[in-house]
């Protein structure tokens, strides 16, 4: 017999006793067998986060998402959860948005492309036209979006149709190097990913590596975020460096940033398609 499909709760609450057994005590009534569950109390702030995944295992069990959704409410409402439920079968419809360089880009086509990086990436939008052939090449629509000063509120509209057309939920900035205006942020707030070719909360901005080569600092990093109003402060989702010395130029640091972007990324977009990051007031808790 097939295993059953797995599924995926995530909450967050206000910190108490008995809300682990809650939640293992519903899906243990409802043969409901736990294959990951993970949780953290921020001691801090009061407030509790947890990740449970999970499938069927015998007759009890709710039939499909609908059903589980509908009877987990009230143990949901009783607790104060803000939770989400979802199948862990249905991939995270994602559209990358690109400018000119096409490192990132390439690199979450190739893990997407090779069944490593659990997303659906519906659509690529962009600025310029230099990723179209790399985009299409993968079977993908390319959708080419001029943006300046006369037409950014039409732009950044077009860029939402493409997400409701398609039903994406997430939006990845691969290097889009545009600021998106705050409306838009907003919008988006909790469902755009920017990586930033510097180790925030250093070098925000433009010309990251420019700066830091004339600081003569000797690590490098990258930063994967949510994209707020305020330019590189969204909560960080993930970051790596990599050490430098005297001798590099700032070609030298491009290139070896790209790598770090590149890995960077992937793994904050692998982590929010298996819903492993729960929002922290201004930070983020990550279940890996």
């Amino acid at each position: 017999m097939a295993a059953a499909d797995p599924y995926i709760l995530t909450f967050t609450a206000e910190d108490r006793t008995g809300i682990v057994a809650a939640v293992s005590g519903f899906l243990a009534e409802r043969d409901g067998f736990i294959l990951d569950s993970q949780q953290y109390a921020d001691t801090e702030t009061g407030r509790f986060f947890m990740r449970v995944a999970f499938r069927g295992a015998g007759p009890r069990f709710p039939d499909g998402l609908g059903e589980l959704k509908e009877v987990f409410a009230p143990v949901a409402e009783q607790s104060g959860f803000d939770w989400t439920m979802v199948s862990a079968v249905d991939r995270l419809k994602t559209v990358i948005a690109v400018s000119k360089a096409s490192h990132c880009l390439n690199d979450l086509l190739h893990r997407w492309s090779t069944g490593s990086l659990p997303i659906d990436i519906v659509a690529v939008v962009s600025n310029h036209e230099n990723c179209r052939a790399l985009t299409e090449w993968h079977g993908l629509s390319f959708h080419h979006l001029p943006v300046g000063a006369d037409n950014r509120e039409a732009q950044e509209a077009a860029i939402l149709d493409v997400m409701d057309g398609t039903g994406a939920e997430l939006l990845v900035l691969a290097r889009y190097m545009q600021v998106l205006s705050s409306n838009l942020a907003a919008r988006l707030e909790g469902r755009c990913i920017n990586i930033h070719h510097s180790f925030l909360p250093g070098f925000k901005g433009a010309r990251p590596y420019h700066r830091a080569h004339d600081r003569g600092v000797k690590l490098i990093g990258a930063t994967a975020h949510y994209v707020t109003a305020d330019l590189d402060e969204g909560p960080i989702i993930e970051q790596a460096v990599e050490r430098v010395d005297h001798r590099a130029s700032v070609e030298d640091l491009v290139r070896i940033g790209r790598d770090v972007e590149a890995q960077v990324l992937a793994r904050a977009v692998g982590w929010a398609a298996e819903r492993r990051i729960l929002m922290n007031g201004g930070k983020t808790v990550i279940f890996r």
